[in-house]
């Protein structure tokens, strides 16, 4: 079976991840990737030993000229299905392209943001399934009006054994300038408004009181981090709030947070969630988009109102002055990642639907 997978984000962020976890376990059950990105990608140089990767200019959602070179790409390589991966443009012209030479096409929808229903309708016409990876987003595609035969939910999944390094809180105070002894909180996000970093920041001081050895890292890029830094300097955190960036090694930084906090009003599902609980970290999260299927309220974590500092400082409170319960929601969140969010699952899910669509197609 061939599958032509189109991916045309450029970082190496939770959804493109989530490609490269499918398509190398395709990959080990026989099946042929072909994989269509944008030449500055990082996925292009990750998936490389487990897809073909065919590397083609993209210049955003009115690029006019993608749907011809992706056409070309379809007429050539003949897959038996197309599978859409991101947007950008991407999930608007595929679709329409895959139609015109007759090859079944899927969508994982990764967002839940809300579309004009009537443009919707229209977008995902063309797909053949439309896949949500929470079912936050199930319901938001359900409310613009997608046909519930056509909408089904397929989590993201995490790699389970990458996150069982033990914490070397040593490395992480000399890596981070934080002393060893010092309960750290983690927030791991985009530095774009959605994900909610204000509302930390701004009870920030209450937990300070609270905790004063405590310190707060921030992990991600985006286009809020000049402004994000600018409320942190204005307000006298700096020995406080960190700017990590965007890292790759989160597999051995994770254990050596205490809590990891999401205040998104916003979330598809939350890779970063997954990641968190595999490392047997304790999470706060807004109830908000897929975050409650991560998130057990008292289970694995604690669930507050999207945008409400009341809740998310006294949550936070909660957690850091009670070490053995946050311990047991750790072990707890690695066990739920463990039963419900494995890539085996994720995948067998995904090889029924292309066999169901092959078949039909025949």
């Amino acid at each position: 079976m061939k599958i032509m997978h189109i991916e045309t984000g450029r970082h190496l962020y939770g959804g493109a991840l989530q490609v490269c976890y499918l398509m190398e376990a395709l990959a080990q059950r026989g099946v042929e990737n072909f994989l269509v990105c944008t030449k500055d990608s990082e996925i292009a140089r990750v998936a490389a030993p487990y897809a073909n990767i065919e590397a083609i200019p993209m210049h955003g959602d009115l690029d006019l000229l993608f749907p011809f070179r992706l056409s070309h790409l379809i007429r050539t390589h003949q897959p038996d299905i197309v599978h859409v991966h991101s947007r950008r443009g991407a999930d608007l012209w595929a679709g329409f392209c895959a139609h015109q030479h007759k090859t079944p096409a899927i969508i994982t929808r990764r967002v839940d943001n809300r579309e004009w229903p009537p443009f919707a309708r229209f977008k995902y016409r063309s797909y053949d399934r439309v896949i949500s990876i929470s079912e936050g987003i199930r319901q938001v595609l359900l409310t613009e009006g997608l046909a519930p035969k056509n909408v089904l939910c397929i989590h993201s999944v995490v790699k389970t054994e990458n996150y069982q390094a033990t914490a070397d809180r040593a490395w992480f105070a000399e890596q981070f300038g934080i002393p060893v002894a010092a309960p750290v909180i983690g927030v791991i996000a985009q530095l774009i408004p959605r994900k909610g970093h204000r509302f930390l920041l701004q009870i920030a001081p209450q937990l300070i009181s609270r905790f004063p050895n405590l310190r707060i890292v921030i992990f991600g890029q985006g286009p809020l981090r000049h402004e994000l830094e600018k409320y942190v300097a204005e307000h006298h955190l700096t020995d406080v709030v960190s700017f990590a960036g965007f890292r790759n090694d989160m597999p051995v930084i994770l254990p050596c947070l205490d809590l990891v906090v999401h205040p998104a009003l916003m979330e598809g599902l939350g890779v970063s969630l997954l990641q968190a609980a595999a490392a047997s970290i304790p999470i706060v999260g807004a109830r908000a988009g897929g975050i409650p299927e991560i998130v057990r309220d008292g289970v694995n974590g604690l669930l507050v109102e999207p945008g409400s500092t009341d809740e998310l400082y006294e949550s936070i409170v909660q957690l850091l002055a009670a070490p053995s319960t946050a311990r047991q929601f750790g072990r707890a969140g690695r066990d739920l990642v463990t039963a419900e969010f494995s890539i085996t699952t994720m995948v067998e899910k995904y090889l029924d639907i292309y066999h169901e669509l092959a078949i039909g197609n025949q």
